[in-house]
């Protein structure tokens, strides 16, 4: 049940993102702590939110330089 509960919160986080863009770096960190939360509890990361999470990272970084 754990991670129907993740998929659900993580379904709002990204619609959430594309009717809320003012908030977007917020939504971006949620995002990145469900993923975490997930990772810390053992359970199956979806593939395309790895890459998800990944180009968030990247866009983080060019951001910063």
């Amino acid at each position: 049940m754990a991670l129907e509960s993740f998929k659900a919160q993580i379904s709002l986080l990204l619609e959430e993102m594309v009717n809320q863009p003012e908030d977007e770096h917020e939504i971006q960190e949620q995002l990145r702590e469900k993923l975490r939360e997930m990772r810390a509890m053992g359970l199956p990361l979806p593939a395309d939110l790895v890459a998800l999470e990944k180009r968030l990272d990247d866009d983080l970084d060019v951001e910063e330089s």
